[in-house]
């Protein structure tokens, strides 16, 4: 979080330290049978978890972009990377078509903190975070697609049009057991069917429930069914799911975590340095040809400018998906006596550890210079049209922040506009707010209504989105009766001191009292401007 690094790249280095390094630990050992089975229960909580944050309203105007980036800019990457597999390293063709499946994925755990330290404009955004939650699910079907060509070679009882009829049937009962789930889920919770405190659990015990029965009954298409769910329980009309999310993003930190530090702790350095040179090829082929060559031919028509293309094909880290698979089919196909799939993971970690990297380390820069990246969050979200939040919204302004000042009075909204203040007419905590309100550069909350139920609302709004420091509202005249007070934790922190209530401010200004500012310097620092 300091470093604006995504905490894979610590993940894996601590475990390789603490596997292959110092030999702490060895997974396998430690958790047994249980290990791979469990590992791939976290990557459907975790794909779960991914899809709950896609909202149809997202989308709207990228589809054909999605669309095609899934399945045309997937089939390329699967086909150039197994190319080149085939030419620099020794695995097979059927190993080398597997490893393409594998590396297609790019996945919401590199994703979503990718975009975070990137910050990306919001088309390029989306349209990532649509791709590596979508292609998730279809990179492990083509995976599994790919596994049933390798043990057909072996066994010469398989054809391709058989793989591809179970790769079918895969995604029809995913889908299928997804969408029975999902109305279950919200004919329950639209009913207040179970207490509050049991919400989440209940939608967790679903969510293992339906991966482990379509699993059961068709190999791999468990992450299917529970993308689907999550997608379509999010967009329902009328499910609460908030509470929810927010349950499901704090498991899959502490999954995710262990997921990449168990996984990493698996390799051994004898099958990472046989790879050599081979790695550096086809890392650059996926990063500089590959990726590329699928975001031209899925962006062709669309309405994205070429600084949104070039900023496009540039991310696509791989992540825990393509970790967890690959280790699951090397074991499989190990224990088969397939020749070479012991390097699958190796191979897939070293492409791993290279596209985050080197994406981390350059995927601001480039934003920065394609002028395709949001600016920092520095500006002021501010709840509030009235006189004294009219009055400090023009100060910071003209002190160059950004401001956006909210309110459900057209009088009070009006007046900040002849002010020339930008303004959002409508209550923030409300569902259009969520689907409108543009926090582009916004980074900060200031509660200044005249109703402290109002400021209260809008802090527990946006605590998790702006983080706790730096949410703050007006002290009120019943604070210091508990009876009456709002709670602390929902106040945020106390603007100007707790003597300084609205009433207070407004009469201020109202008798000609002005907002001055001064420069902090070492002879006059804070701690003398306060005394």
């Amino acid at each position: 979080w300091r470093i604006k690094l995504p905490a894979i790249l610590p993940l894996l280095l601590f475990g390789f330290l603490i596997g292959p390094g110092l030999g702490l630990i060895s997974p396998d050992d430690l958790f047994g049978d249980l290990l791979l089975p469990g590992v791939s229960l976290a990557v459907a909580i975790i794909l779960f978890e991914g899809a709950m944050t896609l909202k149809l309203d997202e989308i709207s105007g990228l589809e054909t972009t999605v669309r095609r980036l899934v399945t045309w800019g997937a089939l390329i990457t699967w086909v150039l990377v197994a190319g080149i597999t085939l030419l620099v390293t020794d695995l097979k063709l059927e190993l080398a078509i597997l490893f393409g499946a594998l590396v297609v994925v790019t996945g919401p755990t590199v994703i979503v903190p990718l975009l975070r330290s990137v910050r990306p404009v919001s088309s390029v955004a989306r349209v990532l975070r649509w791709e590596g939650i979508v292609i998730d699910p279809l990179g492990a079907l083509l995976a599994v697609l790919a596994y049933e060509l390798v043990v057909a070679a072996g066994s010469g009882t398989a054809t391709l049009a058989h793989s591809g009829w179970r790769f079918l049937q895969a995604i029809f009962l995913g889908a299928s057991v997804g969408l029975v789930s999902a109305w279950f889920l919200a004919a329950t919770l639209k009913r207040h069917l179970v207490p509050e405190y049991l919400r989440s659990f209940l939608v967790l015990s679903v969510v293992v429930m339906q991966f482990v029965f379509a699993n059961h009954i068709k190999e791999e298409s468990g992450l299917v069914a529970v993308t689907v769910c999550g997608m379509v329980l999010t967009n329902w009309r009328g499910v609460r799911t908030g509470d929810i999310l927010h349950f499901k993003e704090n498991l899959s930190l502490i999954l995710i975590s262990g997921l990449f530090i168990m996984l990493a702790a698996r390799l051994q350095w004898e099958q990472l340095a046989s790879l050599g040179v081979a790695t550096l090829i086809i890392l650059l082929v996926v990063q500089l040809v590959a990726r590329p060559l699928s975001v031209l031919v899925s962006t062709a028509g669309s309405d994205m400018g070429w600084r949104e293309k070039a900023l496009l094909a540039w991310i696509a880290p791989r992540g825990i998906v393509a970790a967890a698979i690959s280790a699951l089919f090397a074991e499989r196909l190990t224990r088969q006596g397939v020749a070479g799939a012991e390097l699958l993971v190796p191979l897939t970690f070293l492409v791993i550890i290279g596209t985050v990297s080197l994406q981390s380390l350059t995927a601001r820069w480039l934003a920065k210079q394609l002028d395709v990246a949001e600016p920092a969050p520095r500006g002021f979200l501010i709840i509030g049209a009235n006189p004294v939040a009219r009055k400090l919204g023009e100060v910071l302004q003209s002190n160059g922040f950004t401001v956006l000042l909210t309110d459900s009075s057209w009088e009070m909204i009006r007046s900040a506009r002849m002010a020339g203040l930008p303004t959002f007419y409508g209550n923030p905590v409300s569902s259009y707010a969520d689907q409108t309100l543009d926090l582009v550069g916004i980074g900060r909350l200031l509660g200044l209504s005249q109703r402290r139920e109002m400021n209260a609302l809008a802090t527990m709004r946006y605590r998790l989105e702006f983080g706790e420091p730096n949410i703050f509202s007006l002290a009120s005249p019943v604070d210091s009766d508990e009876k009456q007070a709002v709670a602390a934790e929902h106040r945020g922190g106390t603007l100007f001191g707790a003597e300084m209530t609205y009433a207070k401010l407004a009469s201020l200004f109202s008798k000609g009292a002005d907002v001055r500012k001064t420069k902090l310097t070492d002879e006059y620092s804070f701690d003398a401007y306060v005394n």
